[in-house]
Formats: structure tokens, sequence, C-alpha cells
């Protein structure tokens, strides 16, 4: 569904204004290649904030809490 909203607003875009709509054709590749070593980071921090809070409620598990 996303993929197809994405779509369908491109080629409206590619009806109105058609030098915009090739730019974002162009440019849509660079911009994931430019947001890719940001999302690694986010993976990086999700994981560590997951491991600290595994360590933090790791006595409560141990106790027996089920939570």
């Amino acid at each position: 569904m996303k993929f197809l909203l994405l779509l369908v607003t491109w080629f409206l875009l590619l009806a109105v204004a058609w030098p915009l709509a090739l730019l974002v054709l162009v440019l849509a590749p660079l911009v994931w290649l430019v947001a890719l070593p940001f999302r690694l980071a986010a993976l990086v921090f999700e994981a560590l904030l997951a491991l600290l809070r595994a360590l933090l409620f790791l006595p409560a598990r141990v106790l027996g809490y089920r939570g």
C-alpha cells in the first residue's frame, strides 16, 4: 500500500512538474545511501538499550518476577 501511494504521488508530480519528478527519481537512491549509516547507528543504539534493559531487569527475573 505504501509503495502504491508513493507511485501515485510520483506520477502526479510527473504530470504537474516533470523536471522535479525526474530530479526526485535521480536523488532518491542518493538520499537512501546517505541515510544508511544513520539507520545502522539507530539499530546499534536500540540493541544497546535492549541490553541495558535486560541487565537492569536481571535481578527481578532471578527473583521470580514475570512481568
